[in-house]
């Protein structure tokens, strides 16, 4: 695997890369060698954080993981990604499209029973045009996480969503 390894407010140190593909290296048995690695370690505080994304052909894979210590970050992200590969295997690799990006020992692995997805229930609602800010409050109002919504300047259906630090995000489709 390739990695491209980059640090916000630290420093990527020869241990902290060798750490990094000695661990997330475990995983190339599910990927071929040219498969792409970004990692992403940041401090903020006394928060060590790794984000790790793995591009294959139509999925992103990706995990983040943060703790007080940046190497029991890299285990636990390791862990993560290990086991998305696992339970979305099937989900994952399309005989047809993305099972070159795969290696041929993960595409021929004896499969795990899998635990099947189930839609539980299914909501209908008319949305109407507002403004991401409206939409925002409105969402505060249901006590919902997100919110769907006619974006009234882009005429597109939107998202908007919590993140951590009080803050919002808002989802954009893009054709």
């Amino acid at each position: 695997m390739r990695y491209t390894i980059t640090g916000r407010n630290i420093d990527v140190t020869p241990g902290l890369r060798e750490a990094i593909e000695e661990k997330i290296g475990k995983l190339d048995r599910y990927f071929n060698p040219d498969t792409e690695v970004i990692v992403t370690l940041s401090v903020q505080k006394d928060k060590q954080k790794i984000e790790v994304t793995i591009p294959v052909k139509g999925n992103i894979i990706r995990a983040e993981e943060s703790s007080s210590d940046m190497y029991v970050s890299i285990d636990l992200v390791e862990e993560i990604i290990e086991r998305q590969m696992k339970k979305y295997k099937k989900k994952l690799i399309d005989k047809k499209q993305s099972a070159q990006a795969f290696s041929s020992l993960f595409i021929n692995e004896e499969d795990e029973p899998e635990e099947e997805i189930k839609i539980v229930k299914t909501k209908r609602f008319g949305i109407k045009p507002m403004d991401p800010e409206e939409a925002c409050v409105q969402m505060e109002l249901l006590g919902h996480d997100f919110y769907v919504f006619l974006n009234a300047e882009t005429e597109e259906v939107n998202v908007v969503y919590k993140r951590k630090g009080h803050t919002y995000g808002l989802i954009e489709p893009e054709f």
